[in-house]
């Protein structure tokens, strides 16, 4: 039996205090930890207990949940930067709608910690007091000082970083190949759902390089970052094609469903509007692992190297990479982000011919 919360891998002490807390649920969870640990599954595993007493995912109503097409279970995303005030009264506006099939209503908010001030002050009241029957589902990455006073009304529920050897592991109990496990961990930085995309990647090891040399192969030209940034953009591009594959099983799969119940198809919008928030992200993913690649190759060098010229360079590199990942996030024209950054960096190669003629 394929169970609900079998995607999950070690999350055990998560897992269980979600099991037991589904036999006697309160009205809101916040469940906390770094992207990819595997706190998204939790959630709908956590609100498929909710609404149904089996764990097998081929029971109707957990199968429905944990496809994300389930009526009574309302997934709330950021499609910006943040999520918008809008986003927070949506959820109060769910809130105080009556549930199509349960008698239970379950709000999954992701990325709480990302969502603005105002939105968190609306949402306030709703989650401390909902209706009969409703309850919320808070996710977030970290905790930030905003999300204090959430937290005091839900009850909390800390997922830990994964380990390399834990991913490793789950890789290979699902059929990848050690070498190609260790590939997609280290490219995964700690989260499972990447590193499974990752293993399904045959273009994976390419893209690696293509990051992990650029510090070799710059020599201050726009010309070469601009290539560069070509390279770049259509390896990801490429990196794309296994959850686009993804996403089309899922519409199958769910227009097969809905077909076999003889259910309307209205919801195959909401499913592919979710398809292309994941694209999005996946797309940001990958650049911001690249630039991982990156920061790494200089950091390396600070380590191995200690006859480098300009030290103080690599530094500030690395300092201005991080600063770049983190402005994918506010839609900016990444070609341009790329080339402006991949023009600003410290060659390696020019810095060994200095230091050898030194």
């Amino acid at each position: 039996m394929t169970t609900t919360w079998g995607a999950i891998v070690g999350q055990q002490v998560a897992v269980n205090k979600l099991q037991l807390a589904s036999i006697n649920p309160v009205h809101a969870y916040l469940l906390i930890g770094p992207d990819g640990c595997g706190k998204d599954e939790a959630a709908r595993a956590f609100a498929a207990s909710l609404l149904s007493t089996s764990h097998d995912i081929s029971d109707r109503t957990s199968g429905l949940v944990m496809r994300g097409t389930h009526p009574d279970v309302h997934e709330i995303r950021r499609t910006g930067a943040s999520l918008l005030v809008k986003d927070a009264e949506e959820a109060i506006r769910l809130s105080s709608t009556t549930a199509m099939e349960s008698k239970r209503k379950i709000i999954v908010l992701h990325e709480i910690n990302l969502m603005q001030d105002t939105g968190v002050v609306r949402l306030l009241k709703t989650i401390e007091e909902p209706a009969d029957g409703v309850f919320f589902i808070l996710l977030a990455d970290a905790m930030t000082p905003l999300l204090v006073t959430i937290a005091s009304r839900c009850v909390v529920v800390n997922f830990v970083t994964l380990d390399d050897d834990t991913v490793i592991a789950a890789l290979q109990s699902e059929g990848v190949s050690l070498d190609t496990a260790k590939i997609a961990t280290k490219g995964a930085h700690g989260s499972i759902s990447r590193a499974r995309l990752l293993a399904s990647d045959d273009t994976l090891v390419q893209r690696r390089d293509c990051f992990a040399t650029i510090p070799n192969r710059i020599d201050g030209t726009g010309s070469v970052a601009a290539t560069i940034v070509e390279e770049i953009l259509e390896l990801i591009a490429s990196a794309a094609e296994p959850m686009v594959r993804l996403h089309e099983a899922e519409i199958v799969q769910y227009e097969t469903q809905m077909a076999l119940l003889g259910m309307k198809k209205g919801g195959r919008t909401a499913l592919e509007d979710r398809h292309k928030r994941e694209l999005r992200r996946h797309r940001t993913d990958e650049l911001r692992a690249g630039l991982v690649e990156v920061a790494s190759t200089y950091r390396d060098a600070l380590v191995t190297n200690l006859n480098i010229p300009r030290p103080e360079a690599y530094i500030t590199a690395i300092t201005n990479i991080h600063l770049a990942m983190e402005r994918f996030h506010l839609n900016v024209n990444e070609s341009l982000l790329l080339r402006d950054l991949i023009w600003s960096l410290p060659s390696l190669s020019t810095d060994a011919t200095f230091a050898f003629h030194d």
